[in-house]
């Protein structure tokens, strides 16, 4: 099917483009949410009508995007959740976790808008994309950790691997000395 894109869509065109999409894409995704009327002879006239106005709108909705991503770009967001000592969390941290870490953050962010290549599986700070526009991104940081105080550990840049091997190696010495101190007692009698 051919469609007329009112909007940039990525990896398909820029606005005002003339495209072929596969019949399921363009009555389930594209013609629905707006993004591309069908490419009529009646239809590419009230496009050209409109093309101004949706440039226009396309203008103003980029501008508001991009004050919004200089305001949230390199924020840091602390997602908590149970997780091994290893670091492995039980479960996942995916886009609604972080939308709604950003919105409870106090920035209006959408779980559509969130970009995720995988699911977060460890501790640690991870890097995201939000996408608040089809041409504007903003990165954000996305702080898992089982505790606030360990969120403020791993924020000042300790792993949590490394605070566990720290811990492990206290715990090996402590032994040690008291290994040392028991030898020492039985051969004093």
């Amino acid at each position: 099917m051919q469609v007329i894109l009112l909007e940039r869509v990525a990896k398909l065109g820029q606005m005002g483009e003339v495209v072929r999409v596969k019949d399921g894409y363009a009555r389930n995704f594209l013609l629905p949410q707006g993004k591309a009327m069908r490419a009529s002879d009646a239809n590419i006239a009230k496009f050209d009508q409109q093309k101004a106005q949706l440039e226009a709108r396309n203008l103003e909705t980029r501008a508001e995007a991009q004050s919004a991503a200089d305001r949230l770009n390199g924020q840091t967001f602390v997602v908590i959740r149970s997780a091994s000592d290893a670091g492995a969390l039980y479960g996942s941290v995916g886009p609604r976790d972080v939308a709604e870490a950003a919105t409870n953050g106090g920035f209006s962010v959408d779980k559509r808008q969130v970009i995720l290549n995988a699911p977060i599986k460890d501790l640690g700070i991870h890097t995201v994309t939000v996408r608040l526009h089809p041409e504007v991104d903003s990165e954000i940081r996305v702080n898992v950790a089982r505790s606030p105080e360990e969120a403020e550990l791993q924020a000042s840049g300790k792993s949590v691997q490394e605070l566990a091997a720290e811990a492990e190696a206290a715990a090996e010495y402590e032994i040690g000395q008291l290994f040392d101190d028991i030898g020492g007692a039985a051969s004093d009698e």
